[in-house]
């Protein structure tokens, strides 16, 4: 059984199309980059995954309607999206004590130990805190909830670097098994790319990649040459050209064929180098 199944799904706000014609699906033990410019669509996309928006077309997330049995599916779905939203004037240890009391699924114990690698204190009202431990708080919770499927929209914004890698981490450790799925949204790439099992990239609206990791190594591959050998690159027909000092990043689709291993060392370009080419590419 898929975890979500997109057939056809479409969506327009007045004569502006936002998603055009999406199908995929996302299977058990994945986590999926959901990646794309601002306006492509993502969170329109999300937001139809929860039932919070409409769309035409057949979407299923574990075996359900979003849109009809969304009481239901949010019983094995939580949610982040990229504004914390918590009441001000509730004090941190009321914020815990509060999903304790909503959220059958919910591990208090879990969430205090999480809460410890942080500098959130219990006895400090939301509205005191910064807006990094506003969303430590949100997401020490959130991976504290025991459901199949996490939908993040933008988790980390606001929170530095190295708190940022600490979640990504976490996200692994304490909350992934191979029974679970994640799917993040957000313009962090490289940060993300070391824990993705696949990636999806979104073009104005339409699904432009969406590829396991592994696809992607077999199906992209750069190559770095002097000034000299550019022209030689360009007649190869790459997807994308980077500019170096004295150098030339050339990345190409497909697998590499005598000819590009003949310009020098091949390697597998990062998320954020393939995902720069595809979104310029016939811009």
């Amino acid at each position: 059984m898929s975890m979500i199944s997109l057939q056809n799904v479409h969506k327009n706000y007045g004569k502006h199309q936002v998603l055009k014609d999406i199908s995929f699906n996302i299977e058990p033990g994945s986590i999926v980059g959901l990646l794309g410019p601002n306006g492509a669509g993502k969170t329109t996309l999300i937001r139809a995954l929860l039932g919070l928006s409409q769309a035409q077309g057949n979407i299923e997330v574990l075996s359900m309607n979003p849109a009809h049995q969304r009481h239901k599916l949010l019983a094995e779905v939580s949610h982040v999206s990229d504004v914390a939203v918590l009441p001000g004037w509730l004090k941190a240890g009321q914020v815990v004590d509060y999903i304790e009391g909503v959220h059958p699924r919910f591990d208090r114990q879990k969430a205090m130990r999480l809460l410890e690698q942080t500098n959130v204190k219990m006895d400090k009202k939301v509205k005191q805190l910064s807006k990094g431990m506003v969303a430590q708080l949100h997401l020490s919770c959130i991976l504290a909830i025991d459901v199949s499927l996490l939908i993040l929209d933008e988790p980390t914004l606001g929170l530095d670097i190295l708190y940022r890698k600490q979640f990504y981490q976490q996200l692994v450790t304490e909350f992934f098994d191979q029974q679970k799925t994640i799917l993040i949204s957000s313009h962090q790439i490289d940060e993300l790319e070391h824990i993705l099992s696949h990636a999806m990239f979104i073009k104005q609206g339409e699904v432009v990649l969406h590829q396991s990791m592994e696809e992607i190594s077999d199906n992209f591959c750069s190559v770095t040459v002097n000034e000299a050998q550019s022209d030689l690159a360009r007649k190869l027909q790459p997807i994308y050209e980077k500019p170096g000092l004295g150098t030339r990043g050339f990345i190409f689709e497909g697998k590499a064929s005598p000819d590009i291993e003949a310009l020098g060392a091949v390697v597998t370009p990062s998320i954020s180098d393939i995902f720069t080419a595809i979104m310029q590419e016939n811009k």
